[in-house]
Formats: C-alpha cells, structure tokens, sequence
C-alpha cells in the first residue's frame, strides 16, 4: 500500500517511545508484550471470552485472526520488521504454537487497575504479569528436562535479553468516563501508574532489563467516545473530538514519562524506550513540552491527511459522520425497531484511520510501523541500530 495513512494515525495512535537511557539495540531474541486490544494477538479470544467474526482479519489473514482489527496490528509490523514471528498469545493453544521467539500477554479490554466486576477482560496489568511469571516458570522446567521442546520456548537467557513491551491505560482513563467526573480522573491518574510502575519492578525482579512503553492517544477522537460523550456540542473542540477525553490523555501521558524517568534512575542497568511522536506529526525541532493536543497541531494533521475519514468507523452501522452504534459491533446482526440490521465494512479500509470506532485500521497500523521503525522520531536516534530498515516488508 502507498503510504496513504498520514500523520493523523500518529496523532490517532500517539505511541511514543523516548529513550532515557542508551538509544534501543533492536536485536532482540524475543519479545515478550503486555497490553489491551491495542496489542492483543489472540489472549481474550482464546479466553473464551469473546469472539470475533468477520469482517475482522479480512484485510490480511482473511479471517478472524483474535485481532481486533481488519488485519495486522502495529506489532505484527514490528516483529515482522524485525525478522520475528508473529507473537502468539499466551492462552493460545491451539496448533501447536510457538513461543520460541516470545510470548503475548496482551488483552482485550485490559486495565493497569485491577478489573471491577463489570470489566470486559479479567486480565489486568497485574495479572498479566502473573501469567508470566508462571510461563517463565514453566519454561525454564520444561527446558530442564531435555532439548525436546527448545524450538517452542524461549531460551533461559530470553528473558534478560529481550524486549517487554507495554501498551496499557486507554481502557483505565476511557472507563473512568462512565462513573467519574473529570476531577476525579486527573486524581486517578498517579493510582494508575503506580499499580503499573509496581509491575515493572516484579519483571525487572525476574530479569527484565529492556522496556519498551507506550502511551495513550487522543480518546476522545474515537467514535465510541463522540456517540457517548459527544452529544452536547459544547463537550467538542473543533475537530469534533471530546474535549475532556483528550485532556485526561494528555495529563496521562506526561506522568506516564516522567514515571519513565523516574524508573530509568532506579533501575540504572535497564533502558527505557519512548517516541516522541509530535516531532514527527508536525516534522518541527524538538521541544521541552512533550506530547501536546493543541487543537492547531491536531487540525493540521487533517488537513495534510491522506486518510479520507479520519473519525468515522469503517466497520459499523448508523452512517456518517460516525457510522457509529454502541449496539451493533463490527460484524453483528440485531433487530433495531422491528428491522434487521449489520455492522458492515466499508469498501476500502485503507482509507479509514478508525476500524471499528474504537481500534485502529490495518492501514494505520502499517505507517504507523514504518514511521516508528526509521528511528528518527525518538530521543537519541536509534536509526544506525536498525540495518534492517532497508528491506522493510511493507
């Protein structure tokens, strides 16, 4: 695909991975990811949990593939980018499944906070990291009994030298919303991120050494948002997002670096990894304020855009401007008003940033990836470590 998908996806996705130690290697033996659906390769699916029909995975493996979204997500991109297998999840097991190259705890619906009782995934950050202290647990037994199973588990040195990456706290501060006033999120905030500087040090206890942490992006640019909170035109900035969402987004993300910071200086033989994405949405010289939602920036970043619908869902139901409907998931057929009606796709999601009104288009994922994997956007630059840019596969 030409690189349709334009700096908006990055305003979208918002991933940013500034270093604050020595720039990232990128020669990793395994990786091992924890997150929500950003990054879920399959954990809530083979849960049992929930399902996924078509037209998810259409644009890629032509079926449902436990990702939610039309195809591939950013680390599909990124292990593939790397020479590595797709990760497969950790509750996967069926097919005889490989986690020789790493392991995805990653889940649907996942919080930093432990899950209340009305949250979509059991597993939170916490738990993930449970999940795997017992696969390293039983690796390193497995691999103590003989050679047999080492082309499908890591081996015991993986676990110092590879890569953890993170990719939680949109479902925290987008649940919040639904029982708290805005006040009371920005209190929440310094909760969330200690419960996730908690489970950085139970890894960096079992050997963990090299982070790779994402933020959070613009929530209240996603359609799920602007049909539940955007009713009220005066809860909209100009670009017909949340303007509240974005804000707590914003207060999120600036913890979410100096907690960074302040990991790096405990754990001074570990690395910490960020982005600095608006340097490249913007392509201007760095600045001492990070991760700004200026509504300039963001109004910008639409009018350079190549996707044709930056907001509005692909998948869904209900038409523009949000082809939106809370009930009628991507895929599904109900009675509205006596009629039968489906979540359909649209004909071409690659000129889409929005899947399915909360998750991101394979078309986004991929620019997304190859803009992350110059190396140009993060603090130092870590473009000389990566030889294999030149033959990227997308």
């Amino acid at each position: 695909m030409a690189p349709k998908a334009s700096i908006l996806c990055i305003i979208a996705l918002v991933f940013i991975f500034l270093p604050l130690a020595d720039s990232i290697q990128f020669k990793f033996p395994a990786i091992f990811n924890f997150g929500d659906s950003n990054s879920d390769t399959g954990e809530l699916v083979g849960a049992g949990i929930a399902s996924l029909e078509p037209p998810y995975g259409q644009s890629y493996f032509q079926t449902p593939a436990g990702r939610y979204c039309d195809g591939r997500l950013i680390i599909d991109f990124l292990m593939d980018a790397m020479d590595l297998p797709f990760l497969n999840a950790y509750l996967d097991s069926i097919g005889t499944p490989s986690f020789r190259k790493g392991c995805n705890f990653a889940a649907a619906g996942s919080t930093i906070e432990p899950p209340t009782a009305h949250a979509v995934s059991p597993f939170s950050f916490r738990v993930q990291v449970a999940h795997f202290d017992r696969f390293k647990v039983r690796v390193l037994r497995l691999l103590a009994k003989g050679k047999k199973l080492d082309k499908y588990l890591p081996a015991e040195d993986y676990f110092r030298n590879g890569l953890y990456m993170f990719d939680l706290g949109q479902n925290d501060l987008a649940g919040a919303f639904y029982s708290k006033t805005f006040d009371q999120i920005l209190a929440l905030i310094p909760l969330i991120l200690t419960e996730f500087g908690t489970g950085i040090k139970i890894l960096y206890d079992q050997g963990a050494r090299n982070f790779w942490v994402h933020n959070t992006g613009p929530l209240g640019c996603l359609a799920q948002n602007i049909a539940k909170f955007g009713t009220d035109p005066s809860s909209l900035d100009e670009l017909g997002c949340v303007s509240k969402h974005n804000q707590a987004a914003k207060a999120f993300n600036l913890q979410l670096h100096a907690l960074c910071k302040k990991l790096q200086g405990q754990y001074t033989d570990s690395n910490f990894t960020t982005f600095e994405s608006f340097n490249f949405v913007l392509n201007k010289k760095k600045t001492n304020e990070l991760y700004k939602y200026e509504n300039e920036m963001i109004l910008s970043a639409y009018r350079f855009a190549g996707f044709e619908q930056p907001i509005m869902a692909c998948c869904g139901y209900g038409g523009p401007p949000l082809n939106y409907d809370s009930r009628i998931g991507c895929g599904k057929t109900k009675f509205l008003n006596g009629t039968r009606m489906t979540a359909k796709a649209c004909d071409d999601s690659s000129e889409y940033v929005n899947w399915d009104g909360i998750h991101y288009s394979e078309a986004a994922n991929q620019y997304v990836s190859s803009q992350i994997l110059t190396g140009k956007y993060s603090d130092p630059p870590f473009s000389d470590k990566m030889p294999f840019l030149l033959d990227l596969k997308f």
